[in-house]
């Protein structure tokens, strides 16, 4: 075994201490604080275990850590896909549009009351179909004869987004009494975590998972540029059609359950490609187990910092992400 190979299997079996060790914890820690012998009792007892804590392991915190951790795979593909595409390291799937498009959608149903429509899916259901639609608009803007310009579609993401955005700060102006339930949401939360919720989460992740391995070659062959991936003979219009509609859809539908969760799939992608490497072949999959289990710490402290109170998860994942990101850039030398 070569030295590079043994490097890389010491790194997945810490990755799997690690995801066990995080799963302990966001089952044992919150506003009630449970040891590893009870959760180990309530889950081998079953669904029936019927005291406070079985429910509160059951009902409560295990829908919500797989949520969390859905969500963090979901940010983190959706990351690894445009800095793949956009070969720029300060990508991330708020750049795109999506995520103000689901905030304004979201936000409205809010302010118009449809919390407990369509069994209590109509938020996320009007802040998935506003940020599909904003996807649908940047796309358009930036498709010119046929041909969809990588830099003109970043532009016009900023531009939909900060038009979204100042629609979202008008509504909230306007919102009076109703601007705390807004803001929540916008902040980020897993409180509204179900089984339900979970299950329609899945399809998601699987499709970005899959498709991301799908055009994993063809990403590799776009970090040397565009012609040399034609040279190559991928078809790079093609490409950068699946890869946008791939990270808008893995974006809508993290951010139409979650609210805006930031830094994630900015900062999850260069983890990833320092531990594993750049070959998105094991780049998509790496980065979704570390996307996972740094959502699930996030959403961990947010719930026990302040306990009982509940802290948004967005302001975690921002505390967190910030001075991470800045020390990557100054090692980097970008700053």
């Amino acid at each position: 075994m070569t030295s590079q190979a043994g490097k890389r299997v010491w790194l997945i079996l810490l990755l799997g201490a690690v995801v066990i060790v995080t799963a302990v914890a966001g089952l044992c820690l919150g506003a009630e604080r449970l040891s590893p012998g009870q959760v180990w009792h309530i889950l081998r007892e079953g669904v029936g275990a019927g005291d406070t804590s079985g429910l509160i392991v059951w009902q409560l915190r295990l829908p919500r850590m797989a949520m969390a951790a859905l969500v963090g795979v979901l940010l983190s593909v959706a990351g690894v896909t445009l800095q793949g595409l956009l070969r720029n390291d300060l990508a991330d799937p708020y750049t795109t549009g999506v995520s103000s498009g689901a905030a304004m959608g979201a936000s409205a149903a809010v302010l118009a009351g449809w919390e407990a429509k369509w069994h209590g899916f109509g938020v996320p259901a009007a802040g998935f179909v506003c940020a599909i639609g904003a996807a649908v608009l940047v796309l358009m803007v930036a498709r010119r004869e046929g041909s969809l310009r990588v830099s003109v579609f970043l532009l016009a993401g900023i531009v939909v987004g900060s038009f979204m955005w100042s629609v979202v700060t008008l509504m909230l102006t306007l919102a009076g009494a109703d601007v705390g339930r807004v803001l929540f949401w916008l902040m980020g939360s897993f409180a509204d975590a179900e089984w339900t919720r979970v299950r329609l989460l899945l399809p998601f992740v699987l499709v970005g998972v899959l498709g991301l391995r799908a055009m994993a070659y063809g990403l590799n062959a776009f970090a040397l540029g565009e012609e040399s991936a034609a040279h190559l003979g991928f078809d790079v219009e093609r490409l950068k059609r699946w890869a946008i509609v791939l990270s808008a859809l893995c974006t809508a539908a993290a951010v139409s359950v979650s609210g805006i969760i930031g830094f994630v799939g900015l900062v999850v992608p260069h983890m990833a490609r320092r531990l594993f490497g750049a070959d998105h072949r094991q780049l998509g999959l790496s980065a979704g187990v570390l996307g996972a289990v740094l959502m699930v710490w996030a959403d961990t402290l947010a719930r026990s910092i302040a306990r009982p109170a509940e802290i948004p998860v967005g302001v975690i994942t921002a505390l967190l992400g910030a001075p991470f990101f800045i020390t990557l850039l100054r090692r980097e030398r970008l700053v």
